[in-house]
């Protein structure tokens, strides 16, 4: 395989590995003349070795290396993966290129305002099992005002009558120009029917309502997703104050105690996690970051790499 890049990723990047962590390898790659040509380019090749019977055991080794082309998309859509592997130190890499060098070099040029992956992944955790009644009570607020209007109306005919209050706000236009709007993690178009989202709201304020008296009992809680919640949350801020994401994680210490399920959620995660996101969502909307990634730049990065390496001298 002709690598760009390859490197050790998972939780030894992030420096919360234990003794039973399995290793996880991150790549990226240039496709063969044969795959451009033909225009079979691959988005992934992934490997897998060690002990099938029993998922993530320490003898277990992952591989998941990138076609050039997709690790690009990858990183124009702000995917955490690929935010991830930009700034993975040196001694993590195993192999490396003069291609990798230059995409690291200009990895600030995939900064923008819509860190779409890292924020929303961690909004929908804290989301998931939080303990802020003021969810409840937006959720509430928001089925009130569709409850009195006729289920066929569409979103845009009630658009300035929606609230503007914490957990529900306007988030910009999707990639069709529609307006969205965010209730309380979930995003709706301008064109959704108020008969449909009725009861995606009702839905989640019932389990919404159930998850968060389980979590104040320290009960059903996925442990690992909150860990990643978190660290989405904490990379965010730290592109957004320092321009990079230093690894391994210098709060690292907490992330495995979280992961390890010994914190209480009610008194120490959850209030870290709200925190945390109200803090990085305050950064992203007054960042002076772009809008979107120059993609056009990053097209004519990957035909002229592939000039060079592939046709040049054929």
């Amino acid at each position: 395989m002709d690598f760009i890049v390859k490197m050790k990723f998972g939780s030894h990047l992030y420096g919360t590995d234990t003794e039973n962590s399995d290793i996880d390898y991150k790549g990226v790659f240039l496709p063969s003349r044969e795959e451009i040509l033909l225009g079979n380019i691959p988005r992934c090749r992934s490997f897998t070795t060690g002990n099938y019977e029993d998922k993530n055991s320490p003898s277990d080794v992952d591989e998941e290396i990138y076609s050039l082309h997709y690790f690009i998309k990858l990183a124009c859509d702000g995917q955490t993966v690929a935010m991830d592997m930009l700034h993975a130190p040196e001694e993590f890499l195993i192999e490396t290129s003069k291609i990798w060098e230059t995409i690291v070099g200009q990895k600030n040029k995939f900064y923008t305002k819509n860190l779409n992956s890292f924020v929303n992944y961690a909004r929908r955790q804290a989301s998931k099992y939080g303990i802020k009644g003021s969810r409840l009570n937006a959720a509430s607020q928001v089925l009130t005002l569709l409850k009195s209007k006729d289920p066929k109306f569409k979103l845009r005919n009630i658009w300035d009558q929606l609230p503007r209050i914490e957990h529900c706000y306007e988030t910009g236009v999707d990639p069709n120009g529609l307006r969205q709007f965010q209730i309380c993690g979930k995003i709706f178009q301008e064109s959704s029917s108020i008969g449909y989202v009725i009861p995606i709201l009702e839905k989640f304020y019932d389990d919404y309502g159930h998850r968060a008296k389980l979590a104040a009992e320290n009960k059903n809680i996925d442990w690992k997703a909150i860990s990643h919640a978190l660290r989405a949350a904490i990379q965010t801020k730290e592109i957004m104050t320092q321009g990079t994401i230093t690894f391994p994680l210098k709060d690292a210490p907490f992330l495995m105690k979280v992961k390890a399920g010994k914190l209480d959620y009610t008194t120490k995660v959850a209030p870290t996690l709200e925190s945390l996101m109200d803090e990085v969502e305050k950064l992203v909307s007054h960042s002076k970051l772009p809008e979107k990634v120059d993609i056009d730049y990053w097209n004519r990065f990957i035909c002229e790499t592939i000039e060079n390496a592939k046709f040049k001298n054929a």
